[in-house]
């Protein structure tokens, strides 16, 4: 099958009927080798994409990258898709599941690196890029737990109900429950800590 990249949406105008045609057709079609379908999803899911790899990285740049590499799977990986959930769904868990593979490739670089204090240093040096276009939020957001941000960004970020966020991530819905609570207890202890309440 060809490279993903020769189909993003900026380039390839898929043909008016394919973007009238179910997702889940479009993936059988492509996962077949038909390119017009490929290159439908593409126009369609790209932004979804490119937006969760933003909340679920936190920089534009990483997020960019995060979004080519899993563009550049998606042929391979249509071929597992089963239609046991919608296409959409199937999609959020690919981009988490790349997310969660990025985050411990980077663990795994940083330990092998000099230690630690490298580590943190080039953290601080990637998170002072962003800065300048985040607020107290997203810091806050920054230092939660992925399953936290993941849950997060599933719910909050891509609107999804709790059942929805609880499919894509695999764990019950009561777990996603008890992480949106989580998430706001952390941000209210945060917050008197900042002196922002």
């Amino acid at each position: 099958m060809t490279s993903a990249k020769e189909f993003h949406p900026a380039r390839v105008q898929p043909n008016v009927m394919r973007m009238e045609t179910p997702d889940e057709s479009l993936a059988a079609a492509a996962a077949q080798g038909d390119r017009d379908a490929f290159a439908a999803l593409l126009a369609r899911h790209y932004d979804r994409i490119l937006g969760l790899s933003f909340r679920l990285t936190g920089s534009r740049a990483e997020a960019e990258d995060l979004t080519q590499d899993i563009c550049c799977a998606l042929p391979a990986k249509l071929e597992s898709y089963r239609r046991a959930a919608r296409f959409s769904t199937w999609l959020y868990r690919v981009t988490v599941n790349a997310a969660h593979d990025r985050r411990r490739r980077a663990a795994t670089r940083a330990k092998a690196a000099d230690g630690w204090g490298d580590w943190e240093v080039a953290r601080r040096d990637g998170m002072a890029e962003d800065r300048a276009v985040r607020d107290w939020l997203h810091r806050a957001m920054g230092g939660l737990p992925p399953e936290l941000r993941d849950t997060v960004a599933l719910t909050l970020g891509e609107e999804l109900s709790q059942a929805e966020a609880a499919e894509v991530l695999g764990v019950s819905e009561g777990t996603i429950a008890w992480r949106m609570s989580e998430v706001k207890k952390r941000l209210r202890a945060s917050a008197r800590a900042e002196g922002m309440i």
